[in-house]
C-alpha cells in the first residue's frame, strides 16, 4: 500500500470483517448535544469510497433525527487535492458555520497492524499436547506447509465528533476507536462499522 489514501480506501471498501469497539472518550462538560446540521467526513482520496461511507453514515444519523450532510457535497476536490495549513482549515470551518453547520463527524484510519495466526485447517483443540509423539505428529506441518500460518491485518479506525460552535479547546464532543479485522467485502465492512459507531453513540447518550 503506497499511500494513506489507498489504505483508507481498503478499510472503507472491504470486509467480511469483524468490527470491534476498543475505547471512547466523552466530553462530560457537554450536557446537551443536539446538532441541527452535521457534516459527515470519511477521510479518503477515493471519491467512490468516500461517497459510500458518508452516505451510509448520513442515513443512520438521519434515522435518529440528525440532519447530516455528506462532505462530498460540501467540500470540493480542489480543497482535498492538496495539503492545507491550519489557517486555510479555519477558513473552511467559518464557511461551514455560515452554511448552518454546527457539528462534524470525521472518521479516519489511525493505524494498521500485521498479524499472524495458526491456520484453522491444521490447529485443533484436544489432548494432543499431553504426549510428545501426538503433539509432534499433529503439528509437524509447520516445517513444510506455507499455509500453516495465516496472515491478516487489523485496521485501527477513529471517529470523532466536534461541536463547531464552541472554542477549539472544548469542541471535541466524543471520540471512539474501533478495530476492523481482516476486511474483505465492501458492503459488509461499511455497514458493520457504521452500525457499531451508532450503537456506541446511543449507548453513551451522545445521540438518541
Amino acid at each position: 500500500m503506497k499511500t494513506a489514501g489507498y489504505i483508507i480506501l481498503v478499510v472503507l471498501l472491504t470486509s467480511c470483517s469483524s468490527t470491534r469497539f476498543i475505547d471512547s472518550w466523552k466530553n462530560n462538560e457537554i450536557t446537551v448535544f443536539k446538532p441541527e446540521k452535521m457534516l459527515v467526513i470519511g477521510m479518503t482520496n477515493n471519491l467512490t469510497a468516500r461517497k459510500i461511507f458518508e452516505e451510509k453514515m448520513k442515513n443512520a444519523l438521519y434515522l435518529r433525527g440528525i440532519n447530516a450532510i455528506e462532505s462530498s457535497e460540501e467540500i470540493s476536490m480542489t480543497f482535498t487535492d492538496s495539503k492545507k495549513n491550519e489557517s486555510e482549515i479555519d477558513v473552511l470551518k467559518k464557511e461551514l458555520l455560515n452554511k448552518g453547520f454546527d457539528a462534524i463527524a470525521i472518521t479516519a484510519v489511525v493505524g494498521i497492524d500485521d498479524k499472524q495466526d495458526y491456520n484453522s485447517g491444521y490447529y485443533t483443540i484436544g489432548n494432543n499436547w499431553y504426549r510428545f509423539g501426538r503433539y509432534y505428529y499433529r503439528f509437524q506441518n509447520v516445517y513444510y506447509t506455507p499455509e500453516y500460518y495465516s496472515n491478516y491485518k487489523i485496521f485501527h479506525i477513529e471517529t470523532s465528533i466536534y461541536n463547531l460552535k464552541t472554542s477549539d479547546d472544548e469542541s471535541l464532543v466524543w471520540v471512539g476507536t474501533f478495530d476492523i479485522v481482516d476486511p474483505n467485502n465492501i458492503t459488509s465492512t461499511i455497514e458493520d462499522y457504521v452500525k457499531r459507531i451508532i450503537l456506541q453513540l446511543e449507548k453513551e447518550g451522545v445521540i438518541k
